[in-house]
């Protein structure tokens, strides 16, 4: 860059990758085949406007005259107008618009207004998307990108697939079908799942659009499967992956372990060939091997806590997936849930002890029942030595941590170890046909819970651990309302129904409780409880 410039580039800026500041071109711009800016290009058009009633539009030759006579003037200012459901902070768009009145440029002569005529100045990127597009990935970006991670920031995963969306159908239409559910979902209550007949027209037109981008986004999706090479792209991945939290918004139980078994066999074929033909765009804010990390983590962990409460064995396991997982390191920043892998990995074994024991053969022998319980304790004890101070010291340590983050993290694994240690519990419930009294870990994790109630970054993520601290049913469910007013996730209205349900069903039944965690799995539907 310019030796007297302190900045990055606007191509850099605008990729939302960190610009090297080598020169004029800078290498990334170079490498990447751009052109190197160092502002943002004005973008010229036809007619006195870009946009609404004017668009298209040009003033008469006799007020074209007038204005030539006055002179020639050009006439900029901040554009105040929003450009869709709030202003975009940091690397996610860089300074505000600008508007110019600016009419229309003609061969002989310049046409000019001092009236208030703006004309956005868009991303050039986002050129070729309709006005409709442009406003939900505005939405994608300030509103979704901040519920489906534990931490924002400018290195968020799921920010990173809007440019990647810009060159991709399948991955475009499922950006755009996630941020217009959400935002019908703002619409609803709690206590109300349809939208009321008073909803605005805003909203209804918003439900109609979440519809048809769903649709087009699967009808892309299943064109690209059928093809080759289309279907080794990771862009065709990252669309399946957004598909799951679609599903948590629409209900959390349509076809989300569709989906997750979908990802994760494209997943083993595809990444585990370092010769696959996979998307090329390097750069958009961050690696594309960064961001397949990120995707493989959080299927991973929606895997294993999703399939806590399902049917025994519904999600298939796959070796070659769960090579690819170990080759990429935990990292918070890049976590949707925020649960310690050590804590995850616990909890996956216990579901495949759950899952071996509801298919032996009952009632179990002596020396069967001593084995699992063996191992089922083992597995208590190696919970119990997690150290939940440790791990968020150590995760936090590199970005300078405030003592109440630090606290926040801690909690938030303490939560998760405590849902764990009542996961095992019923296990050895089931063994032993006894109902074991732990009342002392649902009042820890009432308490953790408690504490994170005025902490939303990290409430947002705990709906798997509180589902196992059942006896508090009232406290659970107002937990579970906070939790939709952070998310506006559907699933979490069906989990409050679903529970309710249960328990129930629990009250009229004595072994209910040492048998929930299969039971759990029989209600009406394969539930998504994250």
């Amino acid at each position: 860059m310019d030796p007297e410039s302190s900045g990055p580039c606007y191509t850099c800026r605008n990729r939302r990758i960190q610009c090297d500041q080598t020169g004029v071109p800078c290498a990334k711009c170079q490498k990447a085949g751009l052109e190197c800016l160092d502002k943002r290009p004005f973008r010229w058009v036809q007619g006195v406007a870009i946009r609404g009633r004017m668009q298209g539009r040009s003033y008469d030759a006799n007020k074209e005259a007038a204005a030539t006579a006055a002179g020639k003037r050009v006439v900029m200012k901040s554009n105040a107008t929003r450009r869709g459901p709030g202003k975009r902070k940091g690397k996610a768009g860089q300074g505000s618009d600008l508007s110019l009145a600016l009419l229309t440029l003609k061969p002989d002569h310049t046409i000019f207004d001092t009236a208030s005529l703006p004309i956005v100045l868009h991303d050039p990127s986002t050129l070729h998307l309709d006005r409709k597009s442009q406003y939900y990935i505005d939405y994608f970006n300030e509103r979704i990108c901040k519920i489906f991670i534990l931490y924002d920031s400018d290195r968020n995963p799921l920010r990173s697939l809007i440019p990647m969306g810009y060159q991709d159908p399948v991955l475009m239409k499922a950006l755009l079908a996630l941020a217009a559910r959400h935002h019908v979902n703002t619409g609803h209550s709690f206590h109300q799942t349809e939208l009321p007949a008073s909803s605005s027209l805003q909203l209804a037109n918003a439900n109609q659009d979440a519809l048809s981008f769903k649709h087009q986004a699967m009808e892309a999706l299943s064109q690209s499967l059928r093809d080759t090479q289309l279907s080794k792209k990771d862009t065709t991945v990252a669309s399946i992956f957004l598909l799951i939290f679609l599903d948590l918004l629409e209900s959390g139980s349509d076809g989300w372990n569709f989906h997750l078994q979908g990802a994760k066999n494209l997943i083993a074929s595809t990444f585990s060939h370092p010769d696959s033909e996979t998307s090329t765009n390097q750069g958009n804010g961050q690696t594309i091997e960064e961001i397949r990390g990120f995707i493989i983590k959080q299927i991973y962990f929606i895997e294993t806590l999703g399939g806590a409460f399902l049917r025994p064995k519904l999600l298939s396991q796959n070796s070659s997936f769960d090579h690819q997982k170990e080759k990429y390191q935990e990292a918070i920043e890049a976590s949707f849930l925020g649960c310690p892998e050590y804590i995850l990995t616990a909890i996956q074994r216990l579901s495949v002890q759950r899952d071996s024991l509801a298919e032996a053969q009952r009632p179990l022998d002596e020396i069967s029942t001593n084995t699992y319980l063996k191992d089922t304790a083992s597995l208590i004890e190696t919970i119990k030595g997690f150290d939940s101070y440790a791990w968020a010291t150590n995760l936090r340590r590199s970005r300078n941590s405030s003592s109440q983050e630090i606290i926040g993290l801690c909690n938030l694994s303490e939560s998760y170890k405590l849902g764990a240690l009542l996961y095992a519990g019923r296990i050895v419930d089931a063994l032993t046909e006894e109902s074991i009294e732990q009342n002392h870990l649902v009042t820890e994790l009432l308490g953790v819970t408690e504490s994170l109630k005025d902490n939303l970054e990290i409430f947002k993520c705990i709906l798997w651990p509180i589902a196992n601290g059942r006896p508090e049913r009232d406290f659970l469910i107002d937990c579970i309302e906070k939790f939709w007013d952070i998310t506006n996730c559907l699933n979490a209205v069906n989990a409050a129904k679903m529970l309710q349900e249960y328990w129930q069903k629990e009250s009229s039944t004595e072994d209910a409780r040492s048998q929930w965690i299969f039971s759990m799995g029989s209600l009406d539907r394969d539930w998504l409880w994250l």
